[in-house]
């Protein structure tokens, strides 16, 4: 497939007008308009063709897209019934085409001109939207003051893209101090440092262009809908180092698994969705051997790479959003286990780490597991382990895999001989030892078949390669 260029916007220090970003968006000369003669009856003198929002379909990289961009230029970019008309066709064009939806929501939410006309547009909205849901991919960019249902529409969709002035929020302000007491501006009440940290925002962009782009390289790692691929582009080496150089020997060391990630896929390219909310697990597209795989990892960096609730949300829908479009997943293992404490308990890790545990279990795609360093407990089955339907485990030859590190372990059982140890450090370094290498160490792992097989690092690309190109049915 040929790659097409992308326009080139006509500013990017500037927000764009919705006609814009369309353009930006689309392959150039690729865009056609619809309904842009519709008005609002209710509009009466001030009802303006189009009704607010522009409408079409276009190509991206020279795939089809359908689009729609609101105009707050006009009524705020309240939804009125025309308007709420227009996107709906969008949806269902995409529907009955099998083509992507990217939406520029920017929205003061329902027109009060039209009452109940406009909420039952933002109903059908939803509903379609809904039904669309895992059948083709849906991209919503925020790209300016967007509530109400101005918010709910693009939380709906598979992916949020907000560019840094947006905000977005179910009620404002205005009725937040009225309401509550609460002095909060748009920014404080919804803006991007909210929605990033929240999980309702996947990507953050500092202009509507910088927006537009970011969606199309989103698009050119799905497939155009649930029963095809992903666009092949040709191989790329990785960066030039070995994946194990950024993982220091002392388990106890962070590192910021991002960079082993770079040392895996084509081009070192990660495109990180949610890089905000639960730091703690890294998840993203990439792609090995010129062929899209989603990636999952434990994120040493923050706090120790330890899975908790947030976390465990974070991963159950990255891994159900690339299983409802067929994209294989890669897994990376570095996790002490899950997070303790009353605090976890009290916000539903049982609840929330059973929905990963779920995600991974119901996943059909190809999954492939590395273990990098350690696996520990319920963490280690969690993270794609071999009896919850992982295709293949792999594990560095210095990984400790077990139900708790040596020293904790120990320290359960053996207590007493520690007790009585006249130095009970000394007993314990002793005993962790001994226990690590007896139970933690991944010989053991695969001699009883839970590894499929030890691998040295300088090794992992290439077996990787291999594991994906096993599994891959006729092109």
């Amino acid at each position: 497939m040929s790659i097409a260029v992308a326009p080139t916007p006509r500013t990017v220090e500037a927000d764009l007008d919705a006609l814009g970003r369309l353009e930006t968006l689309c392959d150039r000369g690729s865009l056609e308009l619809i309904r842009t003669d519709v008005l609002s009856g209710a509009m009466g003198e001030k009802a303006r063709a189009g009704d607010g929002v522009l409408a079409g379909a276009g190509q991206i990289d020279g795939r089809p897209v359908f689009c729609y961009a609101q105009d707050a230029g006009y009524a705020g970019g309240s939804l009125g019934e025309q308007h709420a008309n227009t996107i709906v066709r969008v949806l269902e064009l995409a529907d009955k085409t099998r083509a992507p939806v990217v939406g520029f929501v920017s929205s003061g939410g329902a027109r009060m001109q039209e009452g109940v006309a406009a909420l039952g547009g933002y109903g059908r909205i939803f509903h379609r939207i809904v039904k669309l849901s895992g059948r083709v991919p849906q991209v919503s960019i925020v790209t300016g003051l967007s509530a109400g249902g101005g918010a709910y529409s693009p939380a709906l969709t598979d992916w949020v893209v907000m560019t840094e002035q947006s905000s977005m929020f179910l009620t404002g302000p205005g009725v937040v101090r009225e309401a509550m007491g609460e002095d909060v501006t748009a920014q404080g009440l919804g803006g991007t440092r909210v929605h990033e940290r929240n999980g309702v925002c996947h990507f953050v962009a500092p202009t509507d262009a910088n927006a537009a782009y970011l969606a199309r390289e989103l698009l050119g790692y799905l497939p155009r809908h649930r029963d095809s691929r992903p666009p092949v582009h040709p191989a790329r080496p990785p960066l030039g180092y070995a994946p194990s150089d950024p993982v220091p020997d002392d388990p106890r060391r962070v590192y910021d698994v991002r960079d082993v990630i770079r040392a895996l896929v084509d081009g070192g390219k990660l495109l990180e969705a949610s890089a905000g909310w639960a730091r703690n697990l890294v998840t993203g597209f990439a792609r090995i051997d010129g062929r899209t795989v989603g990636v999952v990892a434990n994120q040493p960096r923050h706090l120790g790479g330890i899975i908790n609730a947030d976390a465990s949300q974070k991963g159950a829908r990255f891994v159900t959003k690339c299983n409802a479009f067929g994209i294989p997943l890669l897994v990376l293992v570095d996790t002490p286990g899950y997070m303790p404490g009353t605090k976890q308990e009290s916000a539903g890790v049982i609840r929330f780490g059973a929905g990963f545990v779920h995600a991974f279990a119901e996943a059909e795609v190809p999954r492939v597991t590395l273990i990098l360093r350690k696996a520990f407990g319920g963490a280690y089955i969690t993270m794609n382990s071999k009896d919850l339907g992982a295709d293949y485990v792999f594990a560095w030859p210095k990984a400790q895999i077990g139900v708790m590190a040596a020293k904790s372990a120990v320290g359960i059982i053996h207590r007493r001989e520690l007790a009585a140890a006249e130095d009970p450090d000394a007993a314990r370094e002793r005993l962790a030892a001994s226990y690590a290498e007896t139970q933690l160490c991944p010989q053991v792992a695969a001699c009883t078949g839970y590894i499929d097989e030890l691998i040295e690092p300088a090794r992992t690309r290439s077996r990787l390669v291999w594991a994906f190109g096993s599994m891959r049915g006729e092109e």
